[in-house]
């Protein structure tokens, strides 16, 4: 019931900043939208570095995997697609597409997780954070070279079908999805191989089979991100994918809480918002932006939430315990 109560809610807040959104500043609503994709960035990398202890700083290339190929699906046969559609109404024939697009660009992004986590995995640690990152920029380089989609130029023309519904919706997707998976007995053995890998071989448990599941689920959800950020640009960079993104996406879990997906959303709330307030600040924004993680580092080495969740069952038993309702 709870579940189903969780559910009922949150699809009633993606309607509600459907609805909202029309009265936003402009400014506000991007920051939003870039705060619900990095929402789905931040929980999908936990998955791999906080729930399956391993160390992955290459996410990035598997967001501009993902957004590249759903982009150019876009731009190359978006316009066939929707001839062929056209007995449907426009948008809804533009949103079955767009659907489609972002699906196939996530699951490219999987496919080169799997290609990736195969033989990468068996690493641990340092040697694990350095392959990952080898392969991030891989992915980068390859970009750079593909003049179907630009080259170093960019790659312009993109249709513009993000929006706050879009983000919001396959954020809950995201979260959904890791959430059930964490609480099954695959998420038992998940966890298991952060606490001590070798205890879970020897209790029969297939740590390869599921290291590479968590990275190639990482990097599906990364993918459907660099889609979303695609289509709401209109035009993607390699620029925007490079380590320093990656490292960005890191951040945002060390700072809600290794192993947790509520902190994985503050944690990308905090690094989202943070920037943007400091922008006044001119040539002491970076200054005081790194001062700000330092200070949260030493006070909270663990982050804000720890490897804690914060659930409405939870909120309303703390609620009548303090007689509020």
């Amino acid at each position: 019931m709870r579940r189903n109560l969780l559910t009922l809610l949150t699809l009633i807040l993606i309607l509600f900043l459907s609805i909202l959104s029309k009265n936003l500043d402009p400014y506000i609503y991007q920051i939003l939208v870039f705060y619900g994709i990095n929402s789905i960035l931040a929980v999908s990398l936990n998955l791999i570095n906080g729930f399956t202890g391993q160390f992955s700083i290459g996410h990035a290339g598997f967001m501009a995997a993902g957004g590249y190929f759903s982009a150019a699906l876009s731009v190359y046969q978006g316009e066939k697609l929707l001839n062929v559609l056209s007995f449907l109404p426009r948008d809804l024939a533009q949103g079955i597409i767009f659907l489609a697009f972002l699906i196939i660009g996530g699951l490219f992004a999987a496919l080169l997780g799997l290609m990736i986590g195969i033989p990468t995995l068996r690493l641990k640690g340092d040697y694990l954070a350095i392959a990952t990152l080898g392969f991030g920029e891989i992915i980068r380089v390859a970009i750079l070279n593909l003049d179907l989609v630009g080259g170093p130029r960019g790659f312009p023309g993109i249709p513009k079908l993000t929006d706050i519904t879009w983000v919001a919706f396959w954020a809950f997707i995201a979260v959904v999805v890791i959430y059930r998976i964490i609480n099954s007995s695959h998420g038992r053995a998940i966890i298991s191989i952060r606490e001590d890998e070798t205890a879970s071989e020897s209790m029969g448990i297939n740590t390869t089979y599921y290291k590479v599941l968590a990275f190639s689920v990482g990097a599906f959800f990364a993918g459907i991100a660099g889609g979303l950020f695609a289509h709401y640009l209109m035009m993607l960079h390699p620029s925007s994918f490079t380590f320093m993104r990656s490292v960005e996406i890191l951040l945002m879990i060390v700072l809600g809480g290794l192993g947790s997906i509520t902190g994985s959303i503050f944690g990308a709330f905090v690094l989202t918002v943070l920037p943007e307030a400091l922008r006044g600040f001119a040539h002491l924004r970076l200054i005081i932006y790194s001062l700000t993680l330092i200070i949260m580092m030493l006070v909270r080495p663990s982050g804000l939430m720890g490897n804690r969740e914060i659930s409405f069952y939870r909120l309303y038993k703390l609620l009548r315990r303090k007689g509020i309702s």
